[in-house]
């Protein structure tokens, strides 16, 4: 169950944000088992400024134009699911024309009883009845 927030330059087109959440969306369909329906994405901009990135901890980046991935999802993916998972949305993000090395990413795991979608309460209260 990912939700997806990505946090973008305030110049980036939408084109192309929408392209990295699709591409990031099919990656956790293939290495996380995520369901195809569980989509479900925020883009948030930032003007240039306001993200302050080191330009070479871990990797050189444009700080200008990085990304920021946060991908909320249930615990229970394995390390090499979630290196699978970074490793290839990065070379899909190249594919697309858009320069892995200005993107960070990072997961949040949590539980059902921390998800609700509707009046019905968690997810957790809904897959038991």
């Amino acid at each position: 169950m990912p939700f997806n927030k990505i946090h973008v330059p305030e110049d980036l087109p939408t084109e192309t944000c929408r392209a990295i959440n699709d591409l990031l969306h099919e990656t956790l369909v293939k290495t996380c088992s995520s369901h195809p329906d569980d989509y479900f994405c925020l883009v948030c901009r930032y003007p240039a400024g306001d993200m302050i990135f080191h330009p070479t901890f871990l990797g050189q980046r444009d700080v200008e134009s990085t990304i920021v991935i946060e991908i909320a999802l249930l615990a229970g993916r394995s390390d090499t699911q979630k290196d699978a998972l970074f490793k290839d949305v990065r070379q899909r993000m190249a594919e697309i024309g858009f320069d892995p090395r200005n993107s960070i990413m990072f997961l949040i795991e949590n539980a059902p009883i921390d998800w609700s979608f509707s009046e019905a309460g968690s997810v957790k209260s809904v897959w038991a009845t």
